[in-house]
């Protein structure tokens, strides 16, 4: 979900703006860079709530989601995609090379593999467990679980406001940065 999301945040964005420089098209017409930002994320979006919406549909059969709550796993794996999206675009927005893009992954297959998708976070000395539960990912893996099991509690606004702030900064830096680049 966030992967697809951040994909297309990232790779499509970087090729967009430094080869097919269609960034520079659209702000040359009556669109501002928010626009921009916000449709190129809402694609991304397009593309993680077609992941989750595919991911409900196999495992809601095979009996996986055990409560009502599961269905607004949809929704928030949308909230989760919108969060890394707006910071993978902002990031990108710096990226001079293609050898600079893969620090995207450096950063994003160590938080994928350490985020509590495959075994539980507890199992780590309590330093590390620290830091695993301060990253976005584990932030959307808990909330998405919470939602799956119908574990309700305050952790979820938690989750959800963690996602908030993400998207208010991502938007916010993507933003000027599409700003410095292209409205000069």
């Amino acid at each position: 979900m966030s992967n697809g999301a951040l994909y297309d945040a990232t790779w499509n964005v970087f090729f967009k703006m430094h080869f097919g420089k269609i960034y520079q098209v659209m702000l040359s017409s009556s669109l501002g860079p928010m626009d921009v930002a916000l449709g190129e994320i809402s694609w991304a979006l397009l593309r993680g709530a077609t992941y989750s919406i595919g991911f409900m549909a196999i495992v809601t059969p095979l009996g996986l989601v055990t409560s009502a709550w599961g269905l607004l796993a949809i929704p928030a794996a949308t909230v989760i995609a919108f969060g890394f999206a707006s910071v993978g675009m902002a990031i990108t927005s710096y990226m001079k090379n293609f050898q600079q893009m893969n620090w995207i992954n450096f950063f994003l297959l160590p938080m994928f593999l350490f985020s509590g998708t495959f075994f539980p976070v507890s199992v780590y000395p309590d330093w590390i467990e620290v830091i695993v539960k301060a990253l976005p990912l584990w932030q959307g893996v808990d909330l998405v679980r919470s939602l799956m099991l119908g574990v309700i509690d305050l952790s979820v606004l938690g989750h959800i406001a963690s996602f908030v702030v993400m998207i208010a900064l991502g938007l916010s830096f993507t933003t000027v940065r599409l700003k410095a680049l292209f409205m000069r």
